[in-house]
């Protein structure tokens, strides 16, 4: 075997390498990209609004706090934290802060830094009368 055709196996063999390992990696970051973002349940919580804001240095996202319902004293275990999904329902909640709500939110296993600090994504509310 001489010189030339061992270049050409060797070349032949790396394009079908370098393939493999993009197509590997495609499946891999779409895998990834489904287990970051697969809700694991999703739920509604009442209580009375606390606070919600715009918060973040890279990412801008917009957390809230709830009161949870029952309890009459305000303790770490009665607050509820939570990560709000678009503008339009921030804005919407905050027409509620310091109101009794019914918030819409779906937990997902590990979220990407720009949809918010906690596992609770909200996205709806309603007024409870």
């Amino acid at each position: 075997m001489d010189l030339q055709q061992t270049k050409d196996k060797a070349k032949k063999f790396g394009k079908k390498f370098l393939l493999f390992l993009i197509i590997g990696l495609v499946i891999f970051s779409i895998g990834y990209y489904f287990y970051r973002t697969y809700p694991v349940s999703e739920g509604i919580r009442s209580g009375n609004m606390i606070k919600i804001s715009e918060k973040g240095y890279v990412f801008k996202t917009f957390e809230g706090e709830l009161h949870l319902g029952g309890s009459q004293m305000m303790t770490k275990n009665s607050i509820w934290t939570f990560s709000v999904k678009d503008r339009g329902t921030y804005e919407e909640i905050q027409k509620f802060e310091g109101v009794n709500v019914k918030l819409y939110y779906k937990q997902l296993v590990d979220p990407f830094p720009w949809q918010g600090d906690t596992e609770y994504l909200v996205y709806k509310v309603e007024l409870v009368k």
